[in-house]
């Protein structure tokens, strides 16, 4: 299990994938992005219910020390503009690990995709071709990749992009 735990950790940490959208999209190949203009830090955290001195319970984020299936994490990736030009049009996506599935309750105007990132939407928005080639409406257990695209990180801006997730 905490073989499982540092697999996770490890996707969370280095399937932070970013492209400036300028490199993904032709038709704005003359947008000029500074170079490393933009750091990322992943990290993942277990959502656990401690207790405190008073007796009082509360919902934390945690160091995931022991997780097994049901467990609810939190993957984060912090950005910052390290640059002194604005960024725009800046792309970060995620890999979701196999080990977990995106939870129930992530936001519905998430992009996503369930394909291996080739098409995107929302899960709503999204269907699954299955092996007999039927198709049915894709599910949270059926993504693949999680996007975020940031309009605009002017120099000196930080934040944080995160997605609640289950073990499988």
């Amino acid at each position: 299990m905490k073989n499982m735990l540092k697999l996770v950790a490890m996707a969370c940490t280095l399937g932070v994938v970013s492209t400036p959208l300028a490199a993904q999209e032709d038709s704005l190949s003359d947008v000029a992005v500074p170079q490393n203009a933009v750091k990322l830090a992943g990290d993942v955290k277990a959502v656990k219910t401690v207790t405190d001195d008073t007796g009082a319970e509360r919902t934390a984020l945690v160091e995931p020390d022991l997780i097994v299936p049901g467990d609810r994490l939190i993957f984060g990736t912090d950005y910052a503009n390290t640059s002194s030009e604005t960024v725009t049009d800046f792309v970060v996506t995620n890999p979701l690990p196999s080990a977990v599935r995106l939870a129930p309750d992530a936001d519905p105007e998430l992009v996503v995709s369930v394909d291996g990132a080739k098409t995107w939407g929302t899960v709503s928005a999204l269907s699954v071709t299955e092996e007999d080639g039927s198709s049915r409406p894709a599910s949270h257990a059926d993504v693949t990749h999680v996007r975020w695209t940031l309009a605009t990180i002017a120099p000196g801006e930080s934040g944080r992009l995160e997605y609640p997730a289950i073990i499988r």
